[in-house]
């Protein structure tokens, strides 16, 4: 009999890491039967991270909240409550941004200029009104290039133009920022907020937020410069140091979180540490770890990185699974890796399906591991 722990990150787009989990259990039991099997999804500060901590953490409790999503309109969303500690007799708040004013909210509608993150900061001020005694907030999955202004209005500042008037949402109103009065914003909590994201990106150049980030949100080749001078001024009003490493994520919403008052670490290490990985892994024989697209960045920070680093560091063997595996990719440090692109034969098929495809992955996988 093995002891299997399976902690995939979510399949962005296709499915979360919880029911990846549960499909390559099912898939894995049909190969093998008397294993024991645990489920630890995993995240790395985008979606999936309030899942992750649902799971992983006995007593946390899911809290309903409604907020204004990246599009103007109501979402309903939720943030995770932790149990007490001696270090947090409030509890602990764990709020994700992906969830509240995320990329996959506008589902393709994007909205370069006028996304923003008030959302986000809306169900961080649920908590906060729920005295909880410190923050964990992930802000992987952004729509916005707003620098995170959003959040900090739904917290109390007031972000003015030229003529002290409040400016409009999202990179539009980041444009025509001029004054930020932070007499009204809110407080951190007494043990403080962690912030958990896999970007190191700076707030600004050639390797920040709008270079980097604004494609994916909709940003045209020619809207770049405009946008990296709109979060050059909301970095000035903030007052940190635009080249601090994580200003640029969500973005630029890391910047924000910093003059907050907030400290940003990596996501996939954090949310391990958090959530017990490193028991898991010296409890199992055998560990599966994956992801949506594997490639050469992924062992940057990425979960699976941080799950196969902990598996191979204690002598476990450790299987790959991904929605696609790039030919770049370096997966040499796996005893067997799995695509669901060449399990099902065409992208579409897998995206179609991807329960089924993650149960024929762990099936295989199991008769190669187990």
């Amino acid at each position: 009999m093995t002891r299997v722990l399976l902690a995939p990150d979510g399949f962005k787009g296709s499915i979360s890491a919880a029911a990846a989990a549960a499909a390559l259990a099912a898939g894995w039991r049909g190969a093998r039967a008397d294993d024991v099997i645990v489920e630890l999804p995993m995240a790395d500060g985008g979606e999936g991270t309030l899942d992750a901590f649902l799971v992983a953490v006995p007593g946390a409790r899911r809290m309903p909240v409604t907020v204004t999503g990246p599009h103007g309109r109501e979402v309903a969303a939720s943030w995770v409550l932790l149990p007490e500690t001696p270090e947090a007799p409030g509890g602990t708040a764990v709020v994700e941004l992906a969830s509240t004013s995320g990329i996959e909210l506008l589902d393709g509608d994007l909205r370069p200029f006028d996304a923003d993150t008030r959302g986000f900061g809306e169900a961080i001020a649920a908590a906060l009104d729920h005295d909880v005694s410190r923050l964990v907030v992930a802000i992987g999955s952004s729509a916005s290039t707003d620098a995170g202004l959003g959040m900090l209005v739904a917290l109390g500042a007031r972000v003015t133009d030229a003529e002290g008037l409040d400016v409009a949402p999202g990179l539009r109103g980041v444009r025509a920022a001029a004054g930020l009065d932070r007499s009204g914003l809110r407080a951190l909590p007494a043990g403080g907020a962690v912030v958990l994201t896999d970007v190191r990106s700076p707030l600004t150049g050639p390797a920040g937020a709008a270079a980097v980030f604004g494609p994916q949100k909709g940003l045209a080749p020619d809207d770049i410069a405009d946008a990296d001078t709109a979060l050059a001024r909301a970095g000035a009003l903030l007052e940190i140091d635009a080249a601090h490493p994580g200003a640029g994520a969500a973005g630029g919403t890391g910047a924000a979180l910093l003059a907050w008052g907030a400290e940003l670490v990596p996501g996939a290490e954090r949310i391990a540490d958090l959530i017990g990985l490193a028991t898991a892994v010296g409890e199992a024989d055998v560990v599966v770890t994956g992801e949506g697209s594997f490639d050469a960045s992924s062992a940057t920070g990425k979960a699976p990185a941080r799950v196969a680093a902990l598996a191979r560091a204690g002598g476990r063997a450790v299987g790959l699974v991904a929605g696609r595996i790039s030919p770049d990719a370096d997966t040499s440090g796996f005893a067997a890796a799995v695509s669901l692109v060449e399990l099902a034969g065409s992208t579409e098929a897998a995206l179609a399906e991807p329960a089924r495809w993650l149960a024929v992955a762990g099936e295989s996988l199991a008769r190669r591991l187990g």
